[in-house]
């Protein structure tokens, strides 16, 4: 009866479910985009329960299009947006607080002070991480220290912290299972790499409660099982990864040395270093990909803040287009950026610059700048960020770049994906199926409950669709590069600390 895998892919702007058959092919999707609250500058949330609802309603709504019963899903698999923060009541279930996005900037003072204090590379040695109001922990630190009550109620043992992957399976299981995979406590600032733990000494300098954080779990076997109240019979859950790392594992890049970006809300570029964990040099991450029978990968990452969302910003903020599925026509009816040159820093850069006070600019307007120019501007602004990281990432592994393997809804823009080739001078493979991050979870649950029996099964699923081969001159990309470098330099610590 198990003919397929349920996918849950929970993202920055919306929830999306996707049911994934034996040869890995998308039966059904159902998307929801939820609100995204900005209650000040710089400032990022969003409504746990919104999330949940959307999330259940998509899961449903896929199910009922497909006329799947529970009975036909082997598993369940979720993928989520990572750092995001919520803490709840657990004798309620109900949030004290709206869940803190990972691009709020609110916590940056509180990373100052921890830099101050000289504990940057205490942080970088355990976690991997730099610090950065990106990750979890100042946010939970932040919400304890804020909302009327929080550390009472946590010292009495009433509250439950959770990335969201946590508040999905607490919901999910009925309020039984308080669990996370290591992929998404290694963005905390409060999980060890190295031990695999929670560690007591980031803890206790963040102040925040042990008790608090969910037990940590594989990121593939059954962790829990999704109420039979939710679906009319049980199913497990059975995978679980953030959604960078599941995408990592939906490309398949499952050897030391391959790589992968996802063009999502924000850009995400992660090379497999297998079971050895590398501090970069560069200012990259290092972090969990997934453990698997108690056997752990490690990844280098390099994080872009807006990536896809500044396509969002070309069709919302400056209303140049009514679809962002239109941005690739408007810039191509020009045939070079006109010497345009956006730096989309929105809410600070990310790798390999780690500037939260920076924030975004267009350079090189005239009078003759039209909205083409901007447009195009906006998405060579997302292939010059990839290749900063790309850059850094062979710098720090020694290793030249021998195909980039992409994923994520912008991939899906040809002119993008043939500037990407050609900036980086490096093969730009895109695969048939782009839903990579839930098929990433959905392989990892899968393979578990063996749906899937092994890796070299998911080989024969993935196949290329489309490859762009690099086709610009040495001078015009150094130029480029040149003009963009630039560009960022006077973009960086805009806003004065």
């Amino acid at each position: 009866m198990n003919k397929y895998i349920l996918a849950l892919d929970q993202g920055t702007t919306s929830s999306r479910a996707i049911l994934f058959d034996k040869q890995g092919k998308v039966i059904s999707l159902k998307q929801q985009e939820f609100t995204q609250i900005f209650p000040q500058p710089g400032w990022v949330e969003h409504d746990p329960a919104e999330i949940w609802l959307s999330q259940l309603t998509t899961a449903k709504l896929v199910m009922s299009a497909a006329n799947v019963t529970s009975e036909e899903i082997a598993a369940i698999g979720i993928s989520n947006q990572r750092e995001t923060t919520v803490i709840w009541n657990i004798e309620t279930g109900i949030p004290i607080y709206n869940a803190i996005v990972w691009q709020d900037r609110r916590t940056a003072d509180i990373i100052d002070k921890l830099k101050q204090a000289g504990l940057a590379d205490t942080f970088k040695q355990k976690t991997g991480l730099v610090l950065d109001a990106y990750f979890s922990g100042t946010k939970i630190k932040w919400i304890l220290d804020n909302v009327p009550n929080a550390r009472t109620l946590a010292k009495e043992g009433k509250l439950a912290f959770g990335t969201i992957d946590t508040w999905l399976i607490w919901n999910l299981s009925n309020k039984r299972n308080h669990v996370t995979d290591e992929s998404n406590a290694s963005r905390t600032l409060l999980f060890n790499i190295h031990t695999g733990a929670w560690d007591e000494e980031l803890l206790k300098i963040l102040d925040i409660p042990r008790e608090i954080l969910p037990k940590i779990v594989p990121s593939s076997g059954v962790i829990a099982e999704a109420s039979s109240g939710l679906f009319g019979s049980r199913i497990p859950i059975a995978g679980v990864a953030g959604d960078q790392q599941a995408a990592t594992f939906g490309n398949l890049c499952l050897k030391p040395g391959m790589v992968k970006n996802t063009y999502g809300t924000g850009c995400f570029l992660l090379m497999n270093t297998g079971e050895t964990s590398q501090l970069s040099q560069n200012n990259l991450l290092t972090t969990v990909g997934w453990n698997i029978n108690g056997k752990r990968t490690y990844c280098l990452e390099g994080s872009v803040f807006i990536g896809g969302a500044v396509t969002q910003w070309i069709r919302d903020g400056l209303t140049f287009i009514h679809d962002s599925s239109e941005i690739e026509q408007l810039a191509t009816s020009v045939p070079d950026n006109g010497g345009v040159v956006m730096v989309p820093a929105f809410a600070g850069l990310g790798a390999p610059y780690w500037d939260q006070y920076a924030r975004g600019s267009i350079l090189g307007i005239t009078r003759g700048t039209t909205s083409a120019h901007i447009a195009r501007a906006a998405l060579e602004s997302i292939a010059f960020q990839v290749a900063d990281l790309v850059n850094a990432m062979q710098n720090d592994s020694k290793q030249t770049l021998s195909a980039l393997r992409v994923d994520g809804g912008a991939c899906r823009n040809n002119f993008l994906m043939q500037f990407q080739a050609d900036i980086l001078n490096t093969v730009v493979e895109r695969p048939e199926c782009l839903e990579l991050t839930a098929l990433g979870a959905a392989y990892l649950a899968g393979i578990a409950v063996g749906f899937w029996q092994s890796t070299d099964e998911l080989e024969s699923v993935w196949r290329i669709e489309k490859r762009f081969e690099p086709n610009m001159s040495n001078n015009t990309r150094e130029k480029l590069l040149h003009m963009w470098h630039k560009a960022v330099k006077l973009s960086c610590n805009w806003i004065e600390s």
